[in-house]
């Protein structure tokens, strides 16, 4: 008893590991029909139930691989199913067992039982199919559908009465399911068999002799199904026999066998169809009842039959990918415990209910932007569970797109690239695949794949112009930031990173070391600060290039203009400002008219633009009054006819200011006399000499007096000192001889020929700055008359041999003007092109008169200085 209830334990798991795992293996099956291998099929043959990391076969050597191959490549299983079963070993590229394979639970009573899937390698990319046979082993015992049987017969059953026994099943194929059976010794049964119409055996149970209730009215017999294995496994089951009274006819089925066509999906409680069976006994013995004999639980989960009339009605969902048939058999038992079986065979009709599923097998992502075209970037499978045209699909690349789908074997397509890829235009791509079966109506399904495309160095930076201008006001400060340029690259990470310099190929070389740029942000920075007088604009070129491999590169160019800033004053160029801090004098002729120009004072500035325009103004004095001075020209004209009461000298300063902000301005001073004769005004010019001398050099003669002092008493302090040491020793008179050397007073009037006149003598001093130039040299005598001195004759003086013994030598002759002082009005400095003729009278014409003219202003000043 121990032994048959562990026998039923284990035909109850393996009834439920049937019917978990059957669906799985008929999709196996299915899908093994309907595909086979783009490059060829490998076929391995194991035993069911082999240990896990077992070896089916060196999956890497039937494929052509080397071991380095097995991890470049990507070798791997693709199946759903197969994954669980199967391993590749990536170290040596076994195949291995990876779980329990249990044939009876994977492929139930079928014959022929095998596992198929997919293995795709890349670079380049391809499938190849595997299909592993699964070899069944004697691992199911026998197993009755009961433990116990009663059977109950009448006592006048005549010998030789044959009653049919339920049969037991054994889950292995071939011999292994091959069944013997075997009845425990008694005296009144033997056993025998019967073969259905499937070839199934059915065990019987014969009467020998005749029974009497009377003398034992139960028997209990062993029933033992032994399989054709090796080693031999055995089940069995326990007859009991009750002896009743006499029932001669047993239930009769119209039909032995029952066939129907249903379609999946039919409602419940649908009737499928009704078997019928009659009894030919009366009463209790004539009533028949219904069940089924089959102990498959997807035949008791799906169907029901009803006891009474034997109508067989839907209880569960009929799914055609499930179970494509049942085989059920079917009781009838009459009241007096006769029984006897018929066979429902019950086609499930496909109808289509199920979508196309689209799975991708393999897929290149990202894919790179310069693939050329036809380069295979994924591989996707599609599978409908249906059958027939249900289960036949198309597929097709929904949109416009530069990939296309192309059949490759069985239920696979490659998706390829149509033209080349621009990461810069469309950085990925949705694609989106579409499978329709051909049922009717017809079913579809969508499935999106996201691609990426990876970049390559294939754009170099670009500048929104070639060239820039940038302004820049001088005197900046070193190291500020002028200007920012940028270039944009359509790339992206190190292919788009952008680097500044500034070109070693430059417009300008020089500009080199004027500016830098900052490589990253394109910042341009001045290293210098900016003269506009010295560089007004200079040329750079600016690279940018990528960080791309090779890299990219462009160039712009940028002119950088300094703009001006009020940093220069008006600088004045006539009168020249170097006239030893005195002013400037101008001759006015007394007889001029209103509006005569008298001079024009030229001055520039270094700016330039409104910076550099000037305008002339005096500033405000009385004495100006008589004089107007042109705001833009600078020349200096009279605004009136000069009269006897007006003095003869005028002072006027006059100022240059520019148009820059704020203004700068310059001025100087010019002394303008009055007199049609140069006589007149020498007196006046000579004490406004001296006067503004003195008041000049009244703090320098304070400076040197009290340095002249302090000298003296040092030197006294010596000369005491050395006085007395030359006493101690010879003494030399030279109380004898002339402090200084005797000189022909005749001699001396020899040299009045030059540009002084001869009343004149010469005084000469040492003075104790160097930087004072005036010597008093020239003092007058009292009694020459004025007029002898503009008479004389100051041509020059021209050199000439000694001749005789004259301890002078010969006068010198007087030689000829230099042709270079013959200027003429127009050619001298102050107004500026030339000048009418009836404006010529400002200076003497007369080029002897001038020179004349000029030793006497110099012969006025010095003569102040020496009094």
């Amino acid at each position: 008893m121990f032994l048959m209830q562990r026998m039923a334990e284990r035909n109850v798991q393996q009834t439920q590991r049937f019917k978990g795992f059957r669906w799985q293996v008929m999709v196996s099956f299915l899908f093994s029909c309907l595909s086979y291998s783009a490059s060829g099929q490998i076929h391995y043959s194991i035993f069911e139930e082999m240990q896990k990391d077992s070896t089916v076969g060196n999956l890497a050597n039937d494929l052509g691989l080397n071991i380095k191959d097995i991890a470049t490549r990507k070798l791997r299983i693709v199946s759903q199913l197969s994954e669980t079963y199967f391993s590749v070993n990536l170290g040596n590229g076994n195949l291995n067992v990876a779980d329990r394979i249990d044939r009876e639970a994977l492929c139930g009573a079928t014959e022929e039982c095998f596992l198929t899937f997919d293995v795709v390698i890349q670079n380049p990319l391809n499938m190849f199919n595997v299909r592993v046979d699964i070899k069944d082993i004697n691992d199911n015992a026998p197993r009755f559908a009961q433990e116990k049987n009663e059977l109950e017969i009448s006592e006048s059953t005549s010998p030789g009465v044959r009653f049919v026994l339920r049969n037991a099943e054994d889950l292995d194929v071939g011999s292994n399911s091959f069944l013997t059976y075997k009845l425990s010794a008694n005296k009144h049964f033997v056993l025998g068999e019967k073969k259905s119409t499937d070839g199934r055996t059915f065990p019987e149970l014969i009467l020998q002799t005749s029974l009497d209730r009377e003398t034992q009215s139960n028997h209990e017999l062993i029933l033992t199904a032994s399989d054709g294995g090796n080693p031999v496994q055995t089940g069995t089951t326990l007859i009991k026999i009750i002896v009743t009274d006499f029932n001669d006819n047993f239930p009769v089925f119209t039909q032995e066998v029952y066939k129907v066509n249903i379609h999946e999906n039919i409602p419940i409680n649908s009737t499928v169809l009704r078997v019928n069976a009659s009894d030919k006994d009366a009463g209790i013995n004539a009533q028949v009842t219904y069940s089924f004999s089959t102990s498959a639980n997807n035949v008791h989960r799906i169907f029901s039959i009803n006891p009474n009339n034997g109508e067989i009605t839907t209880k569960g969902n009929v799914d055609f990918e499930e179970v494509k048939y049942y085989d059920i058999s079917v009781e009838a038992q009459d009241g007096g415990s006769l029984v006897s079986h018929s066979k429902v065979l019950i086609q499930i009709m496909d109808e289509n209910d199920n979508a196309p599923q689209i799975s991708v097998t393999s897929i290149t992502n990202p894919v790179a932007e310069d693939s050329p075209s036809g380069t295979v970037v994924a591989l996707i499978k599609t599978h409908d569970l249906d059958f027939g045209e249900n289960g036949e699909v198309d597929c097709e690349i929904i949109g416009v797109m530069p990939f296309t789908l192309v059949y490759s074997s069985g239920n696979f397509y490659k998706i390829i690239t149509t033209s080349t890829l621009d990461r810069e235009k469309t950085p990925h791509y949705n694609i989106t695949i579409q499978a329709t079966d051909k049922g009717s109506p017809p079913l579809s399904s969508k499935k999106t794949i996201r691609l990426d495309v990876s970049d390559i160095n294939d754009n170099p930076p670009e500048f929104e112009k070639s060239n820039y201008v940038a302004y820049v006001t001088e005197n900046n400060q070193p190291g500020s930031s002028i200007f920012s340029i940028k270039a944009i690259d359509k790339d992206t990470e190190e292919n788009g990173k952008i680097v500044y310099s500034i070109s070693n190929n430059t417009v300008e070389f020089s500009s080199v070391s004027y500016i830098s740029i900052n490589p990253v942000t394109g910042v341009i920075y001045a290293l210098h600060s900016f003269d506009y007088e010295k560089d007004r604009e200079f040329l750079i070129q600016i690279m940018a290039k990528d960080s791309g491999s090779p890299s990219l590169n462009s160039s712009a160019i940028v002119r950088i203009c300094v703009v001006d800033q009020n940093d220069n004053s008006p600088t004045v160029l006539y009168p020249s400002p170097d006239v030893g801090g005195s002013a400037a004098y101008e001759m006015v002729p007394f007889s001029s008219e209103q509006g005569t120009l008298v001079t024009k004072v030229v001055a520039v500035d270094a700016d330039s633009g409104h910076n550099a325009w000037l305008s002339y103004h005096f500033l405000q004095d009385s004495e100006t009054s008589r004089f107007i001075i042109d705001q833009y020209t600078g020349e200096i004209r009279t605004s009136r006819v000069f009269q006897e009461r007006d003095v003869l000298r005028h002072k006027v300063v006059v100022i240059v200011k520019d148009n820059g902000t704020p203004s700068l301005s310059a001025t100087v001073t010019l002394t303008l006399v009055v007199s049609d004769n140069f006589q007149n005004v020498i007196p006046e010019v000579r004490n406004q000499s001296r006067k503004s001398d003195s008041q000049s050099n009244m703090q320098i003669y304070l400076v040197i007096a009290i340095a002249l002092i302090s000298f003296l008493f040092m030197l006294t302090v010596l000369s005491a000192v050395i006085s007395k040491y030359r006493e101690s020793k010879t003494s030399t008179s030279f109380s004898s001889m002339a402090a200084y050397p005797q000189i022909d007073p005749s001699f001396i009037p020899k040299f009045n020929i030059g540009t002084l006149p001869f009343p004149y003598s010469y005084d000469v001093c040492v003075t104790l700055d160097p930087s004072e130039r005036n010597f008093p040299s020239l003092k007058p005598h009292n009694n020459v008359p004025v007029e002898n001195l503009i008479d004389a004759d100051d041509s020059g003086i021209g050199a000439e041999g000694v001749k005789g013994t004259d301890p002078a030598g010969d006068i010198l002759q007087q030689a000829q003007p230099n042709a270079d002082w013959r200027v003429s009005q127009a050619q001298r400095p102050g107004p500026s092109g030339a000048q009418p003729t009836e404006e010529s009278g400002v200076w003497p014409n007369n080029q002897f008169e001038t020179e004349r003219l000029q030793a006497m202003i110099l012969a006025s000043a010095n003569g102040q200085f020496s009094s």
